[in-house]
């Protein structure tokens, strides 16, 4: 028998790297090393109480049976008070479908709006499973630079102007994995009326729009309502909002004929997300909300205190980041062209040197930079930049 063949859309995707990170830190750390990790996209801080005593108490009620595929009532009915509250915006329940992360969400627009011959743009630096689900799809990504220059905000005109006749799809991410930038509304706005009454989709990933740091105008859904309701779909999480990373639990918004064909494609994938983190999710939107608050002015304190190490060494160019929790240096100064010759020789070397995990700018298509997630008590956060300058000397 000849040699067992993969399908062929695995020619055209890549394994994640930043899940090649945490896989790296987890055999290291089982080695006896002691590492810090500064590679993971997550926070360190614990499920808040009662959303873990809502988990409690749906075990007790033995609520762990199948779900509807769209998502409890409950649930459903938490995230659209969650838009209404936030951003003034009503969604109906037809229109909301819970799935096992954002990331299944983005994965089943993906599969449901974009197919072979399309196109779909989406900015860079960026956040790596966007492109690689859009391949999944059959479909071929289009990519538009931001620039540190400009705090690699995201602007209108440079993803216009990727758009061609074959384009189906805008997605972007605000605020931005890995840069932390935002898309002001003014922007998306001119974005929405570039693509308005035309066969394009825009996709927002708002997975971090609770952590936003600094009094920036960010109602994205509120812009989308008025000017683009028919043709935008929103991602969002209680991943990062809520530190329920594990727990996987976001949601889709759109109008109710997309919501329902994305709910056909997790029909025959997932089916739904756990029941009984569907009930810890609806604890997280309606509960208090005061964990959201430390969460971020300590996320602040920890931005402010590694961007200011980074501004004083002088070999780190970074941008202060308006939300989420990286910070995106220029390592250029570092590199050599000897041992360090790319940022994923730097990123090696202090995993392995160090022992403090980065990921590498080439995870994000950006080369020559390091993305460090600001995610571990600040005494780690310190010692993690002491090894770092240690190494590097």
């Amino acid at each position: 028998m000849g040699k067992l063949q993969f399908a062929d859309r695995l020619q055209r995707v890549s394994s994640s790297r930043t899940q090649q990170v945490t896989a790296a830190v987890d055999r290291l750390r089982r080695e006896g090393a002691d590492i810090i990790d500064l590679g993971a996209g997550e926070p360190d801080a614990p499920t808040p109480d009662h959303i873990k005593a809502a988990a409690v108490t749906a075990l007790d009620q033995d609520f762990t049976r199948y779900t509807v595929g769209a998502g409890i009532v409950g649930l459903r009915d938490a995230i659209a008070t969650h838009y209404e509250t936030r951003y003034g915006v009503r969604y109906a329940r037809d229109q909301i479908v819970v799935t096992s992360g954002g990331k299944q969400g983005l994965f089943n627009v993906s599969m449901a709006l974009f197919g072979p011959g399309d196109e779909v743009v989406t900015h860079v630096p960026g956040w790596p499973s966007i492109s690689e689900q859009v391949k999944l799809a059959g479909a071929t990504p289009v990519f538009a630079r931001t620039h540190a220059e400009e705090g690699f905000e995201l602007r209108a005109e440079p993803l216009l102007d990727a758009v061609t006749p074959r384009t189906r799809g805008i997605i972007i991410n605000s605020p931005g994995n890995p840069t932390g930038a935002l898309i002001s509304e003014d922007e998306l706005r001119r974005l929405a009326d570039g693509i308005r009454g035309r066969d394009i989709w825009l996709v927002v990933d708002l997975c971090y729009e609770q952590l936003i740091y600094d009094p920036n105008p960010h109602n994205l859904p509120g812009v989308l309502a008025e000017c683009l309701a028919q043709q935008a779909v929103l991602i969002g999480s209680a991943s990062k909002s809520y530190a329920m990373t594990g727990w996987r639990c976001g949601w889709l918004v759109a109008e109710p004929g997309v919501a329902a064909a994305c709910n056909a494609v997790q029909s025959h994938s997932t089916s739904h997300a756990a029941s009984i983190t569907q009930r810890a999710a609806e604890a997280a939107l309606r509960g208090p909300q005061d964990c959201l608050d430390t969460m971020r002015a300590e996320y602040r304190d920890r931005r402010d205190a590694l961007a200011g190490w980074m501004a004083d060494d002088g070999r780190f160019r970074v941008v202060r980041p308006a939300g989420a929790f990286y910070l995106f240096p220029d390592v250029t100064d570092v590199l050599d062209e000897e041992v360090l010759r790319t940022s994923s020789d730097l990123a090696l070397a202090l995993l392995t040197e160090a022992h403090v995990a980065v990921t590498p700018g080439e995870a994000f298509d950006a080369p020559g930079y390091l993305r460090l997630s600001y995610t571990v008590p600040m005494v780690q956060l310190e010692d993690a930049w002491r090894r770092i300058l240690a190494y590097l000397g």
